[in-house]
C-alpha cells in the first residue's frame, strides 16, 4: 500500500483555510502547478486533447496504472463530491473511511465509492481484495494518510516536492509516530518543476 502527494518545501500538503476560498485556491494551484498541464491529467479529467508529456506525465500515469483501488477519508470525499466531474477521476473502487452509513455510490467510468464504518484496517482489507494484483493507494487527506502511517500499514510513498512555501496549512507528518517509522530512500528524481522523492517504510 502506498500514497503519493504534492508537498510544499516547508512540509504542507494543503494551504490554510477552506477549499474554494480565493487565497486557498491560489495556493493550491501553485502547489499543483507541476501536474495541471500534463497530458495524462487532461485525458483523465476529460479536459480534451493536448497537454505536456515528459517524465512528470510518465510518473502520474505510472501511479494511476499501478492503483487497483483507493482509500480516502470522509473529509476528502466530501470536498471531492462537490469538485469532481461526473466521471470521477479514480476509475477503480474507492473505499471511504467514515462513520456515515451509505449505500455504494457508482459513478460513470468505473469509479464506485464504498463507505466503510469500522475503521482503517477494514477499509484496507476491502481495498486489497478489490485491487487484485495491483496496489492500494491512500488518496488522502492528510489525517487519513497519517493514520495509516502510524498503524504501520504503509509500504511506500512518493512526495512531489514543489518549490513553494506556505508557512501554514496541513502538514503531512504532523503527529507522526516517529519512534516506530523508519524510512529507506528508494529514489530521488528531479524534473523541471518538482522533485519526486520515493521512500520505503520500515518499522523502526
Amino acid at each position: 500500500m502506498f500514497f503519493s502527494v504534492s508537498m510544499s518545501l516547508d512540509g504542507f500538503i494543503a494551504p490554510e483555510g477552506r477549499m474554494g476560498d480565493p487565497d486557498w485556491t491560489a495556493q493550491w494551484m501553485e502547489l499543483q502547478q507541476w501536474i495541471l498541464p500534463l497530458r495524462f491529467l487532461r485525458e483523465n479529467l476529460k479536459f480534451g486533447e493536448g497537454g505536456e508529456e515528459g517524465r512528470d506525465n510518465d510518473i502520474v500515469r505510472e501511479t494511476f496504472e499501478r492503483t487497483g483501488a483507493s482509500v480516502m477519508g470522509k473529509r476528502m470525499f466530501d470536498l471531492g463530491e462537490q469538485a469532481w466531474p461526473e466521471e470521477a477521476p479514480f476509475h477503480t473502487p474507492v473505499f471511504v473511511v467514515t462513520h456515515e452509513k451509505r449505500d455504494p455510490w457508482e459513478r460513470p467510468g468505473g469509479t464506485t465509492f464504498h463507505f466503510v464504518n469500522d475503521g482503517i484496517e477494514t477499509a484496507l482489507e476491502q481495498a486489497r481484495e478489490a485491487a487484485g494484483d495491483r496496489d492500494v493507494r491512500i488518496a488522502g487527506g492528510g489525517a487519513t494518510i497519517l493514520e495509516y502511517v502510524n498503524a504501520g500499514l504503509i509500504d511506500e510513498f512518493t512526495i512531489a516536492l514543489s518549490p513553494v512555501l506556505f508557512g501554514s496549512g496541513i502538514r503531512l507528518f504532523e503527529g507522526v509516530d516517529a519512534g516506530r517509522v523508519a524510512l529507506e530512500p528508494v529514489r530521488a528524481e528531479p524534473t523541471q518543476r518538482v522533485t519526486h522523492l520515493t521512500y520505503a517504510v520500515r518499522e523502526r
